[in-house]
């Protein structure tokens, strides 16, 4: 699959699991241009833009690796399809990953990308992940793009889209890269990368009965 880029302005590396049972090809997504922030100037955050062929089989490794960590949820009793992981810009080391915990701590913020903020924060003592960037199986939500757009991450990458999430449950329909061209703070936003090993997450057997028990799932 041809992966494009939403630009709007990057261990446990485990071998992704690229083809669940009942997974299904995601359709075509159109890219967007760099999107401008609330003065009017293109953001882009300094050093943090995929660097050609490197920097693309760099954000494979962290996408799979994030699949990977997520893909683990599918054989418990909570299967989840959104997972995060925070990893240093420059570095490509990996600070923490997160699985979203709504369920688990009856907590509707509990997404998979603010948990791993929060427990970023925490973990370094400081409000702000300059200097970092987020990987999520999922585009995030805007309440989970308006808090990386917060914590000052140079990037948001992720995989499947709001649109491929929305297919199985309830979802504000609002492009990351549209919240993060309203804002004042810079912050890259590319994808979707790994579309669909990431969205194999959603269509997993175990996963698709999952949903069924959610009092968000999309209702036909």
């Amino acid at each position: 699959m041809q992966r494009t880029t939403r630009r709007a302005t990057a261990p446990m590396l485990a071998a992704a699991p690229r083809n669940f049972p009942e997974a299904q090809p995601p359709r075509p997504m159109l890219s967007s241009g760099m999107a401008v922030n609330s003065s009017g100037t293109r953001a882009r955050a300094s050093g943090a833009s995929r660097n050609g062929a490197r920097g693309k089989s760099l954000d494979d490794a962290h996408m799979a690796a994030t699949a990977a960590f997520t893909a683990r949820s599918l054989k418990t009793a909570s299967p989840r399809p959104f997972g995060a992981s925070i990893v240093h810009t420059r570095t490509g080391s990996v600070l923490l990953r997160a699985l979203n915990a709504v369920r688990q701590e009856f907590d509707p913020s509990a997404h998979a990308e603010v948990r791993a903020i929060r427990l970023a924060t925490k973990k370094l003592k400081k409000i702000s992940l300059a200097g970092y960037t987020l990987y999520t199986t999922c585009e995030p939500c805007p309440m989970c793009m308006s808090a990386a757009l917060w914590s000052g991450l140079d990037r948001v990458v992720f995989g499947a889209t709001i649109a491929d999430a929305n297919r199985h449950c309830n979802q504000i329909v609002i492009p990351a890269t549209e919240v993060a061209a309203r804002a004042d703070m810079p912050c890259v936003v590319d994808g979707p990368v790994l579309r669909d090993v990431c969205y194999a997450l959603f269509t997993h057997p175990n996963m698709l009965r999952a949903f069924l028990t959610w009092s968000t799932r999309k209702k036909k």
